[in-house]
């Protein structure tokens, strides 16, 4: 059935683009989490290993947010780890990582997804989907806060 939410065809297909990437960005991003929420150690092993459960929860929730605004602007989302590989900015855990290094590769990863979502804001703003203007808004205040909390621990 022909998708007719008030969002021409090309709009509706390029802001899913734009969603996909944000998607795929924020699925590495939660994957890195997980994998230094299990594998940090050292001093502040308690307090990151909590911090980096909340986060990944949190993504794994926003996962879901995404891929369900791109169905419903009527686009296949994309979900395997190849199609991610492809689109994301956020690079994989290399392992091995300090502490402190997991938490500056974490800074770098939710930056990375604010950028990601601003780029896609203003195709949303022009075609006047309300929908994911707020959904791209409130990511973005989620990774900001995040990231400063984050390097606030560096300092």
């Amino acid at each position: 059935m022909k998708v007719e939410i008030g969002i021409n065809d090309k709009d509706r297909v390029e802001i899913a683009a734009g969603l996909s990437r944000l998607l795929a960005d924020s699925y590495t991003l939660y994957l890195k989490t997980h994998n230094y929420h299990w594998n940090v150690t050292g001093p502040q092993f308690n307090t990151l290993h909590s911090m980096f459960e909340l986060q990944y929860t949190e993504l794994a929730l926003a996962v879901d947010i995404i891929a369900e605004r791109i169905r419903a602007l009527g686009i296949p989302a994309p979900g395997s780890y190849s199609e991610f590989a492809e689109l994301a900015r956020v690079k994989e855990a290399s392992g091995g990582e300090t502490a402190d290094e997991m938490i500056r590769q974490l800074v770098i990863g939710q930056q990375t997804v604010v950028r990601t979502a601003r780029e896609v804001f203003p195709i949303a703003a022009e075609a006047n989907d309300e929908p994911t203007a707020d959904l791209l808004t409130q990511r973005m205040q989620v990774h900001e806060k995040t990231a400063w909390m984050l390097r606030s621990m560096l300092e």
